[in-house]
């Protein structure tokens, strides 16, 4: 049986794949993360002066952040349950290749 045959190699490529995915959606999830509280910070430093109530837009913000941020906790606990299992797969193959 030649390697591009064998399901545990074809399972590991596929779990780099969707790893290195995950990887670039979680970036991207940060970067809004990071612009997000950079607005908030903007409307805060905006508003500071007049004081008041906070501005929906600010409050849309802040929720939006508090989604994104467990948005990527999901992802990172995802993306860790996709090593683990790469690493499971990649010594199941090397002890069928020992034997």
């Amino acid at each position: 049986m030649s390697d591009s045959e064998r399901p545990d190699i074809a399972a590991a490529d596929e779990l780099e794949q969707l790893i290195r995915a995950l990887g670039e959606e979680m970036a991207a999830w940060r970067r809004r993360a990071h612009e997000a509280e950079s607005r908030i910070r903007d409307l805060e430093a905006a508003r500071a002066p007049a004081g008041g109530e906070p501005a929906q837009a600010d409050s849309d913000l802040r929720r939006e952040n508090r989604e994104l941020r467990q948005r990527l906790e999901a992802a990172r606990a995802r993306t860790q349950q996709l090593v683990e299992r790469l690493r499971f797969l990649r010594q199941q193959h090397q002890i069928g290749a020992e034997r």
